[in-house]
């Protein structure tokens, strides 16, 4: 698998996880089968993949216990990722929380949990409206100085929040929502291009009307023997080389479906007509 180098000096497989789907329904609470969810977490350490994306908000503190339930101590090189930035008054419910104080205090709980001494990516999980990005990212270059973070990200702004961001600190990496069906982040993911920076897609498998029957992307889908979603991630890592897509599931099966897209070759002409067509 193909690996890209965030900030100059952290290696990571361009193919990762997302750890939001081992919590409960609506990303809250303990997952159904925390055992499973255990099961899942180590399969995934065992595989090529070695970069985990995970937040405190998910569960919250859910994600980030397990992951250290199953893979603590952890494989030298793993690479755990996770965020703070939001607070959770339920099920589906996120709320922007991003003052400096706070921030500190998530990163430091995250830690804890974790039961790391240093993360290695710590991202801003959104931008809080109350609160200056400039201000939230420098709680984060605090906590780097102060080596509790190695590198610093930034997630959901746009592109002059982002250039906001790195006037204040070195950033190394965006995660923002972007999939074949849906590129409003086109221009961030540019940015991040010129730079070197990597781009987290989130919800990286939609394919949206895309995948319709009779649509390019079901066509190329049924030539190549894969699903739509396999398709939909294989474009991603072909569509840009800074392309770090971290799918996301609470199932084993629908993960080693998911490593399998990392060996779909799709052709110049095929890239082209799913950049071509959005639906």
């Amino acid at each position: 698998m193909d690996a890209f180098t965030l900030g100059g000096d952290l290696e990571v497989r361009r193919l990762g996880f997302g750890a939001m789907r081992v919590t409960g329904a609506g990303i809250w609470g303990e997952p159904e089968d925390p055992a499973g969810a255990r099961a899942l977490l180590r399969r995934v350490a065992q595989s090529d993949v070695n970069l985990i994306d995970t937040a405190d908000s998910y569960g919250p503190a859910v994600s980030e216990n397990l992951i250290a339930e199953a893979l603590h101590p952890y494989p030298e090189d793993l690479v755990i990722a996770t965020k703070g930035g939001f607070e959770r008054p339920g099920p589906d419910a996120w709320s922007p929380a991003c003052r400096p104080e706070r921030l500190r205090r998530c990163c430091e709980e995250s830690l804890r949990r974790l039961r790391l001494e240093r993360i290695e990516l710590y991202q801003l999980h959104t931008v809080d409206p109350r609160v200056p990005i400039e201000d939230s990212v420098a709680a984060l270059a605090e906590l780097q100085q102060e080596e509790k973070i190695r590198h610093i990200g930034v997630c959901n702004v746009d592109a002059e929040q982002l250039s906001r961001a790195r006037e204040i600190a070195p950033v190394v990496s965006v995660q923002n929502r972007y999939n074949v069906a849906d590129r409003a982040s086109e221009d961030v993911l540019r940015a991040c291009e010129a730079d070197g920076l990597g781009f987290l897609p989130w919800y990286p498998l939609a394919t949206g009307s895309l995948a319709r029957r009779g649509g390019v992307l079901a066509e190329i889908a049924s030539a190549h023997g894969a699903s739509p979603a396999q398709v939909a991630l294989a474009w991603l890592l072909a569509h840009s080389p800074v392309m770090l897509p971290i799918p996301g599931t609470g199932s084993v099966a629908h993960f080693e479906e998911n490593l399998e897209a990392a060996q779909l070759e799709l052709s110049e002409e095929e890239i082209e007509l799913l950049a071509e067509d959005q639906g």
